[in-house]
C-alpha cells in the first residue's frame, strides 16, 4: 500500500530525530491519509486536500 495522496501527490518526509546526546536517528513522518470516495471511485487523500476540498465546496 502505497503512502502517497492520489490528488496532490504528497508522500511521507525523511527528517532527523535529536536525542539529548546529540544522537542522531532517521525516521520517516507519514501524512495523515484517508479513503474517501470521490466520483464513485475509492481515493487515498490527505486530510490537507480534504480542508481545501470542503473550502472549495462552499
Amino acid at each position: 500500500m502505497s503512502r502517497i495522496c492520489d490528488l496532490c501527490g504528497r508522500g511521507p518526509q525523511k527528517f532527523i530525530q535529536r536525542s539529548h546526546a546529540n544522537n542522531k536517528t532517521l525516521t520517516r513522518k507519514l501524512i495523515n491519509l484517508q479513503v474517501k470516495t470521490i466520483d464513485g471511485v475509492k481515493k487515498k487523500v490527505c486530510t490537507r486536500c480534504m480542508r481545501t476540498m470542503k473550502k472549495d465546496a462552499k
